[in-house]
């Protein structure tokens, strides 16, 4: 029974973890690293063809990005998730094949001018559309018995639509473990889905500690409303647009919901009828499945809203751009507006155009809503970057650079620490994971003198012995990073 760590150890992205269980080999998330952390995305250190099953805690890409390269190198077993988290997956890693394909095409284009060796996308469009004959479909709180000695079930995590805890009852000659996955754990104060549900007992956890040293300093009741309309009414009085790099999947919903109340209460009279451009094809389709699941996931306040009649994610100038020819039209739009487009991180998609046409800009404002993992462009524009390279060329950032406090699907150092109190029956070891730097020891020690419990931070590689509770390896450890001073700024996000 040993469970070994190979991704998000000691870095926020690439969640992958796997447990080894009577010949069985299950992995817990299959996740693309991004940012600085992208060095291993096209190897794996284990083979496709040994893994069994692939338990899939939510859509984002950092959780489930290299599903179709571990069926391209020969996986065979099956893949489980909830029925929401299914469904997004069906749409955000298609997309993500796009981007493959794309960038591996741009580097040959460019290659050919050097010599330099063809680039292989990570994986296909036809990869990813094969993912769905691999998917078992789940519901929260169904207990499954997903092979010998191993009870699975799924428990809201209320970070994503769909998005859940995975606990797992394991037995091993004749020995009785339990075990339960954090994948990421939502926001109490995130509006739209659920708060997550806690689990009463276990042996052992895995948790995520993205926001394991600090707090969202955010009111009891946050206004998320007012502090974008605030945004919104100091760009528009400076005749800018007002960029926002979203997350296609959560944030920008969350973002569609705020607006809506900003145009229902009034909160902009001087501008009541500003335009949203909502440029992101993915954005879009999610937005469906969002609609379409309303009266099943969506907290209290936002069922209120659907029960009278109201679509909560759409409002008077909202305006969206599927093709490619609109989305380039929109910079040519001498009205002040808002433009929202992902990627979250500015690593791809759209948002990267429209970085180029208004970063440069003073009466511009680039508002971000969301993480920013170290090494992605996102983050160096957060830390006070004067220039950035956008599609081979130099660009000066000239524009106001915002981030939206507080707004966040992870819960924070106290959510966290909810999260592991919610247990009631005293922990054997608590395993930290998907936190940036030193963020994975700082929690684990907090663990520790909070709770008393044995908490470890593996680097990559780790393995442990569930039987025994023995750390077999702490991994490969790898070097920490020191912080520039600015870059508190960018850890608020």
């Amino acid at each position: 029974m040993k469970l070994s760590f190979y991704g998000a150890d000691q870095c926020v992205t690439g969640s992958c973890h796997c447990l080894e269980i009577n010949d069985t080999r299950i992995l817990i998330d299959c996740g693309l690293q991004q940012g600085r952390d992208e060095v291993s995305n096209g190897e794996f250190p284990f083979a496709a063809n040994t893994i069994d099953y692939v338990l899939v805690t939510h859509a984002h890409i950092d959780h489930s990005g290299r599903i179709p390269m571990l069926i391209k190198q020969g996986f065979k077993g099956r893949i489980l998730t909830t029925r929401l988290t299914a469904q997004l997956l069906e749409i955000m890693l298609l997309d993500s094949a796009h981007i493959q394909e794309q960038d591996a095409e741009w580097k040959n284009r460019k290659g050919e001018r050097s010599g330099a060796p063809r680039t292989e996308p990570l994986y296909t469009v036809e990869d990813a559309e094969r993912v769905k004959e691999f998917m078992v479909v789940c519901e929260y709180g169904e207990l499954i018995n997903l092979c010998e000695g191993v009870d699975i079930e799924f428990t809201d995590a209320g970070h994503l639509l769909g998005s859940a805890f995975v606990a797992m009852d394991l037995r091993e000659n004749g020995v009785k473990k339990s075990i339960v996955f954090s994948g990421d754990i939502g926001n109490q104060k995130t509006p739209i889905i659920r708060a997550p549900q806690y689990i009463a007992e276990a042996d052992y956890v895995v948790t995520e500690s993205t926001y394991g040293d600090r707090l969202h300093n955010v009111k009891e009741k946050p206004n998320y409303a007012a502090d974008l309309a605030r945004v919104i009414d100091e760009t528009m009085a400076e005749g800018g647009n007002l960029i926002i790099p979203s997350f296609a999947v959560g944030r920008t919903q969350e973002l569609l919901y705020f607006i809506r109340e900003i145009k229902e209460q009034n909160l902009l009279p001087e501008y009541a009828d500003f335009e949203v451009y909502l440029d992101s094809p993915l954005a879009i389709e999610a937005t469906k499945v969002f609609t379409k699941n309303m009266k099943g996931c969506f907290d209290e306040a936002a069922l209120k809203l659907v029960n009278s009649g109201i679509n909560p994610l759409v409002f008077p100038g909202l305006k969206i751009s599927t093709g490619s020819e609109d989305s380039k039209q929109i910079n040519f739009i001498e009205r002040p507006k808002v433009i929202i487009s992902a990627s979250g991180m500015c690593e791809a998609g759209r948002i990267r155009h429209h970085l180029k046409h208004n970063l440069w800009r003073e009466e511009c404002t680039i508002l971000f809503v969301g993480y920013q993992a170290g090494g992605t462009l996102g983050r160096h524009i957060l830390e006070g970057e004067k220039e950035v390279k956008l599609f081979g060329e130099t660009i000066e950032v000239r524009a106001r650079i915002e981030s939206l406090k507080g707004i966040s699907g992870h819960a924070d150092l106290d959510g966290l620490l909810k999260w592991v109190e919610g247990f009631k029956k005293p922990l054997k070891r608590v395993f930290v994971v998907h936190g940036e730097d030193t963020v994975t020891e700082e929690f684990a020690q907090t663990v520790e003198e909070k709770f008393g419990y044995p908490a470890f931070a593996p680097f990559p590689g780790g393995e442990v012995d569930l039987i025994a509770d023995e750390i077999l390896s702490e991994g490969v450890r790898i070097p920490v990073k020191t912080k520039k001073p600015v870059q508190k700024k960018a850890d608020a996000a």
